[in-house]
C-alpha cells in the first residue's frame, strides 16, 4: 500500500489501480491515504505542492519523430526503391520528362502516408481532450471552479447531473447518483453509483465498481462528492493511452504481401540486368550498347503502372464502401476487411438495435409477448397460444401492468423525422412503447390519471414511485422496480377475474429468474389504493397488490442477423466483445447464432485474468462470447487470434476500445456512438453503427482484392515478355538489335497499362464472392496458380513481340514495306521501326483479348452457358478501357510526333490486320490460364 501523502513527501509516482486498489478499501482508509479534511479539502499551498509532485491532470502522448524524419521514412519502401530506379534510369537516359513523372509518383505517395501517419497520432490528443473539462473543488473550505489540468490527488470534487467526471474518484457521498461510463466499459446504460459501498473485491471489473468514477464519464442524474485518487496517466483512461502508444501499428496483409514481393522483385531485376551486361560483354558488344540493354531489361521488368493501379482501385473501394455507410480511413484498409478471418464486435447499436424492447410480460398468472422491436410503437400482444389480445379486450392485470410502467415513468417518446426515440432513460422509453402498442395513449392516460407526488428511483430502495388522481374515491399508488423489492411490499397479486389473492412471492421470484435466464432485463409493477395527497417509503412497505412483470431487451437487429450468417457462409468467425453482462450477451448470440455448436461459450473478463497465455488462446478459439472484459484483456484478446494466424477486424466504440482497434489488422469505429478516440484508433468508421455494413464492406473488400489480383495477372505478364524478349537477345548475341526499345517499354508499361488495367478497379463483385472461404493469411501475394498463369502469358506474348519483330525483319523488304528508294542505314532504321512498332501493336491486341477474357462478363456468360442464373455484370468501364487503349495505340504509331518520340512507324491497313491476326491465339491461351488460375 502507498504511503500517506503529506506536503513533506518526497516527488513519487502518485498512488494510482496499480498500487492501491482504491474500491478496495473504505472510504476512511482512503482519506487518511490522501491526507486530507473532506470538508475543508486541500488547502491553496497543498495543491500547489502536489500539482508540482503530480504533474497536471493531462493525458500526453510520447514525443514524436520531427517531420521531416517522418517525411523521409515514407520512401523506405522496396515498391518506391523500383521507382526510384526506374527514375534515375530514365534521368540518366535524358528522359527527363519521365523521369519527373516516375519521381512524382514516389513523392505523392511519401505525401499521402505521412499524412496518414501524421492522423494516427492524433489519437492519443482525442484521448486528452476526452478528459479535459472544467471541475468544482473543495479548497480553503470554499467551493471553487478549476481547470481539470489542476486537480491534484486528494481533490474534493463535487458532480452534478450533466458534469464530465474530471478524474479517477473514490466516491464518499450521493444522493441517485448515475454516470455514464460507455467509453470506458461498453455499457450503454448508466450505472447507478453507490458511495455508501464500503469495499468491493479487489478484482472487481470496473464495471461493476459501484463506490469509483472514472476519468471521461458523465453524470446523468443526481449528485455526487468523491475524492481524486488518480489524474493524468494514472488514471484508467491514462493507462488506455499507454496501451495505445506500448502496441504498434501492425501492417496490413496487403502491405505485408507488396513488401516481400517487391523485395523479391527489386533483387530479380538487378541480378538479371547485371547479368544481361556481363553476357553482351562477352558477346563482344559496346559496353554503351550493353548498358542502354540492362536500362531496357531494367525499365521492362519494372511494373511502373502498379502502384497507380493499386492506389487508383484501392481508392474506387473507398468509394463503394462508402456508398455502403462505410468509411474507409487508411486506403489498404480496404483490402484487409476482405482478409479477414475472425470479426470481433461490440453488441449494443453494432448487433442489435440499441433500443431497449419489452419482449414478454407475466401478469394474472399468465404469460405475453409483444412483437415489435425498438422505439417505434408498433406491434401487437399475444397471449402464450400466440393468438392476437385486442386492446378492447386486455385481462385486467395485463391492462394495469402496462397503465402502471407508463404512469409510473418520467421518459418521453419523441417522434421526429421520421424516427422514433426516447427522451430520458432507454428502459423507461420501451415500457412507454410497449403501453403504446397495447392502444394506451400518454397524454390520455396523464388527464385521467394526473400524478400528484412522487418518490424519484434511489439504488437504495430500487424502486421509484408516483401517485395518481383517479375518478374513484381516492388515490391510486404505484411503484416499479426491481423484483426483489417489489415482491417484499406486495401481499396480493390482483388476477384475471379482478379479485386479489395472497402473494405467492416464490413462484413470482421464478418467473422472473426464467425471463432474467433468456438475457431479459426483469421490472416488476404493484399498486394499490391510496388515501391523501402525499406518502412517504413507509406507505409502501405493505399492502400493496402485485401487477405483473415486464422483461425486455435490446433486441438483435434483423439484418445483423443475416449479415453473421452471410459472414460465417464466408468462412469468417464472429465473436462477440462486450461490456455488458453476460447472461445477456450469451442470450444475443444465442438468438443471432454466433455459436457453431449447440450451446453459446462465454466467458467473462474476471475469467481470463486467471488464464495464463495457452489458455487464453483456447478460450478465444472456442468462445463466441466475452463479456465484462477490460480495455487490455481486449487488447489481449485481439493478440491470441493474431498468434494463430488470424486476420482480424475489431469493432468499438468507446475509449476502452482503443488499444484493441489499434492493435487489430482493421479496427472498425461506430459513427454515431463512438468517441473521437476510437474513431482515431479506427482504420474504418461505419456511419450507421451497424454490423450489416460489416458484412457489406467484407464483400467489397474481397472484391478489391480480387480485382487487385486481376490487375497483378494482367501488367506482370508484359513485363514478363517484355524482359524475356530483351534476355533473349542478349543471350544470342542480338544485343545490339534490341526488338523493343526502353522508351517503348516505358509507354506500354506506364500509359498503356494503365489505361487497359484501370477498368479491372471497377469490375462489379462475382456472384459467389461470399459463398468462398477467406483466403489463408500467410498465403504469398503470387500464388503458384498464379505464377503459372503469369508465366503461360508471359511466354506467348514473349512469342508475339520477338516472333513479330524477327518476321517483318527479316520479311519486311521483300513485301514492300520498305520504299524503295531508301537503302543502307535509312532503310534498316525504318525497318527496324516497323518491324518493333508491329511488334508492340500485336501485343496490344493480344491484351485486349487477355483482358476481356478476365472480365467478369466473361464470367458471367459462362456461367449461363452452364445453365446458372446470374447477373452477367456491367462491362462499361472494360468496354471504355480498351476504347482508349485502340485510340492511344492509333496515335503511338499513326502520329508523326509519336514516330519522332517513341521511333515507331506508321502502320496501312495491311499491318494492322497481321498484327490482330497473329493475337488471335490468345483465346485459346487465355482459356487455358483461366484453368490454371480462375480470376472470377
Amino acid at each position: 500500500m502507498a504511503q500517506s501523502l503529506s506536503p513533506s513527501q518526497p516527488t513519487s509516482p502518485q498512488p494510482g489501480a496499480e498500487e492501491l486498489a482504491w474500491h478496495h478499501v473504505s472510504a476512511q482508509v482512503v482519506i487518511q491515504q490522501l491526507g486530507v479534511d473532506p470538508d475543508q479539502g486541500l488547502s491553496k499551498k497543498e495543491s500547489h505542492a502536489r500539482l508540482d509532485r503530480y504533474g497536471p491532470n493531462e493525458i500526453k502522448g510520447k514525443k514524436g519523430k520531427h517531420p521531416i524524419i517522418l517525411f523521409l521514412l515514407q520512401f523506405n519502401q522496396p515498391l518506391l526503391y523500383i521507382l526510384l530506379v526506374a527514375g534515375l534510369i530514365k534521368a540518366l537516359l535524358g528522359s527527363w520528362t519521365n523521369a519527373g513523372v516516375i519521381w512524382g509518383v514516389t513523392v505523392i505517395n511519401a505525401i499521402i502516408g505521412f499524412v496518414q501517419e501524421s492522423k494516427a497520432e492524433s489519437a492519443i490528443a482525442a484521448l486528452a481532450a476526452a478528459v479535459e473539462t472544467e471541475a468544482m473543488v473543495r479548497r480553503d473550505g470554499q467551493t471553487k471552479q478549476v481547470s481539470s489540468r489542476d486537480l491534484v490527488p486528494g481533490d474534493i470534487v463535487l458532480l452534478n447531473s450533466g458534469d464530465k467526471v474530471p478524474a479517477d474518484l473514490r466516491l464518499l457521498r450521493g444522493r441517485t447518483l448515475q454516470i455514464n461510463e460507455s467509453a470506458l466499459t461498453g455499457e450503454s446504460v448508466a450505472v447507478e453509483k453507490q458511495p455508501d459501498l464500503e469495499t468491493l473485491p479487489a478484482d472487481t471489473s470496473l464495471a461493476d465498481r459501484h463506490n469509483m468514477a472514472y476519468a471521461g464519464s458523465f453524470v446523468t442524474f443526481g449528485q455526487g462528492e468523491g475524492i481524486v485518487v488518480a489524474t493524468g496517466l494514472n488514471t484508467e483512461t491514462g493507462r488506455i493511452s499507454k496501451l495505445m502508444e506500448a502496441g504498434g501499428s501492425l501492417v496490413t496483409p496487403l502491405t505485408r504481401k507488396f513488401d516481400r514481393f517487391s523485395k523479391t522483385l527489386l533483387y530479380a531485376i538487378l541480378s538479371v540486368a547485371a547479368v544481361t551486361f556481363a553476357v553482351g560483354l562477352g558477346w563482344g558488344n559496346s559496353p554503351l550498347e550493353m548498358f542502354e540493354a540492362a536500362v531496357a531489361l531494367a525499365v521492362s521488368a519494372i511494373p511502373e503502372g502498379l502502384p497507380a493501379v493499386v492506389t487508383i482501385t484501392l481508392a474506387i473501394g473507398v468509394s463503394r464502401m462508402a456508398s455502403r455507410n462505410a468509411i474507409v480511413r487508411k486506403l489498404p484498409a480496404v483490402e484487409t476487411l476482405g482478409s479477414a478471418t475472425v470479426i470481433c464486435s461490440d453488441k449494443t447499436g453494432t448487433l442489435t438495435e440499441n433500443q431497449m424492447t419489452v419482449q414478454t410480460l407475466y401478469a394474472g398468472g399468465h404469460h405475453y409477448d409483444i412483437t415489435g422491436v425498438g422505439y417505434a410503437p408498433h406491434g401487437e400482444l399475444r397471449d402464450g397460444e400466440d393468438n392476437p389480445v385486442p386492446s378492447e379486450a386486455l385481462p385486467l392485470p395485463l391492462a394495469q401492468c402496462l397503465q402502471a410502467g407508463m404512469l409510473c415513468n418520467d421518459s418521453e417518446l419523441e417522434h421526429k423525422d421520421h424516427d422514433w426515440s426516447v427522451v430520458g432513460d432507454p428502459t423507461e422509453g420501451a415500457l412507454l412503447v410497449a403501453a403504446r402498442k397495447a392502444g394506451f395513449d400518454r397524454q390520455e392516460l396523464n388527464a385521467s390519471y394526473p400524478r400528484i407526488d412522487s418518490i424519484p428511483f434511489e439504488s437504495e430502495f430500487q424502486y421509484m414511485a408516483t401517485l395518481h388522481q383517479q375518478d374513484g374515491p381516492g388515490q391510486w399508488l404505484l411503484m416499479k422496480g426491481s423484483v426483489e423489492a417489489i415482491v417484499a411490499c406486495c401481499n396480493a397479486v390482483l388476477m384475471g377475474d379482478g379479485t386479489a389473492q395472497p402473494i405467492n412471492r416464490d413462484h413470482l421470484v421464478l418467473q422472473a429468474e426464467r425471463m432474467a435466464s433468456r438475457g431479459l432485463r426483469v421490472l416488476a409493477f404493484a399498486g394499490k389504493a391510496f388515501h391523501g395527497h402525499h406518502f412517504d417509503h413507509d406507505d409502501l412497505k405493505a399492502e400493496m397488490v402485485f401487477l405483473g412483470l415486464q422483461g425486455m431487451i435490446d433486441p438483435p437487429r434483423s439484418e445483423a442477423i443475416r449479415a453473421v450468417e452471410a459472414c460465417q457462409t464466408a468462412g469468417i468467425e464472429v465473436k462477440m466483445i462486450t461490456g455488458d453482462h453476460k447472461v445477456t450477451a450469451a442470450a444475443i448470440a444465442d438468438r443471432m447464432g454466433l455459436s457453431p455448436t449447440e450451446e453459446v461459450i462465454a466467458y467473462t473478463g474476471k475469467e481470463l485474468a486467471t488464464f495464463d497465455a495457452t489458455e487464453l488462446t483456447n478460450a478465444v478459439q472456442n468462445g463466441s462470447v466475452f463479456a465484462r472484459v477490460a480495455p487490455e484483456q481486449k487488447l489481449r484478446l485481439v493478440e491470441a487470434l493474431q498468434s494463430k494466424g488470424h486476420i482480424v477486424a475489431m469493432t468499438g466504440d468507446g475509449v476502452n476500445d482503443a488499444p484493441a482497434l489499434k492493435q487489430a489488422d482493421i479496427g472498425i469505429a461506430m459513427g454515431k456512438a463512438g468517441t473521437e478516440v476510437a474513431k482515431e484508433a479506427a482504420d474504418m468508421i461505419l456511419t450507421d453503427d451497424n454490423f450489416a455494413s460489416i458484412k457489406a464492406a467484407v464483400e467489397e473488400g474481397r472484391n478489391v482484392f480480387r480485382n487487385l489480383m486481376k490487375a497483378i495477372a494482367f501488367i506482370l505478364p508484359v513485363n514478363g515478355g517484355e524482359s524475356m524478349t530483351i534476355l533473349l537477345s542478349v543471350l544470342i548475341g542480338r544485343g545490339d538489335v534490341l526488338p523493343i526499345l526502353s522508351l517503348q517499354v516505358l509507354w506500354l508499361n506506364m500509359v498503356n497499362s494503365i489505361a487497359m488495367t484501370v477498368p479491372l478497379a471497377f469490375e462489379p463483385k462475382s456472384f459467389n464472392l461470399m459463398n468462398r472461404p477467406p483466403r489463408t493469411p500467410n498465403q504469398p501475394l503470387l500464388s503458384k496458380p498464379l505464377l503459372h498463369r503469369i508465366a503461360l502469358i508471359s511466354v506467348f506474348n514473349w512469342i508475339l513481340i520477338f516472333g513479330m519483330f524477327e518476321w517483318v525483319r527479316r520479311n519486311g523488304v521483300d513485301l514492300g514495306w520498305i520504299p524503295a528508294d531508301l537503302s543502307g542505314d535509312e532503310a534498316n532504321q525504318q525497318l527496324l521501326a516497323l518491324a518493333r512498332t508491329m511488334a508492340i501493336q500485336a501485343l496490344v491486341a493480344g491484351r485486349i483479348i487477355y483482358l476481356l477474357s478476365m472480365t467478369q462478363f466473361w464470367a458471367s456468360v459462362s456461367a449461363r452457358l452452364q445453365g446458372m442464373k446470374v447477373p452477367l455484370g456491367d462491362a462499361s468501364a472494360i468496354g471504355y478501357g480498351i476504347l482508349v487503349a485502340v485510340v492511344l495505340q492509333i496515335c503511338f504509331s499513326q502520329v508523326g510526333v509519336m514516330n519522332f518520340l517513341f521511333r515507331t512507324a506508321p502502320l496501312n491497313l495491311e499491318h494492322w490486320l497481321i498484327c490482330m491476326g497473329v493475337s488471335l491465339p490468345m483465346i485459346v491461351v487465355a482459356l487455358i490460364a483461366n484453368r490454371l488460375n480462375p480470376q472470377n
